[in-house]
């Protein structure tokens, strides 16, 4: 399990669950590495910020994480984090490698609506 404060997903049936029972989720799959650090702070602190979408970690290196290794959206990552972005159960985008703050707010206004 992650050392992050986000919720975590361990299980594929998980993500199911969680993707399913929310419209809006965002899920970084990594590891506790300089690349992938950042981009969970960033998620801890637009937590309260963006009250419509769930936000999630997943360890790369679990079996599980296959769910979002092998997605056709992740085919051509190389470096991680891999970050998958949900509405309404289908993924509307996914990027790879470290992100800053403007980058996962532009993606999250976009694809989920700016904050009230």
């Amino acid at each position: 399990m992650l050392g992050t404060n986000l919720d975590h997903i361990e299980l594929a049936s998980a993500l199911e669950k969680a993707i399913s029972e929310n419209e809006n989720v965002m899920v970084c799959c990594g590891r506790m590495g300089p690349m992938c650090l950042p981009v969970y702070d960033i998620m801890e602190n637009l937590e309260d910020k963006y009250e419509n979408v769930k936000f999630f970690d997943m360890e790369f290196d679990i079996p599980d994480a296959g769910v979002i290794r092998n997605l056709p959206e992740c085919s051509n990552f190389y470096g991680l984090p891999f970050t998958v972005y949900y509405k309404n159960g289908k993924v509307v985008k996914a990027t790879s490698s470290i992100q800053n703050k403007q980058e996962v707010t532009a993606i999250l206004n976009s694809e989920f609506g700016k904050p009230e």
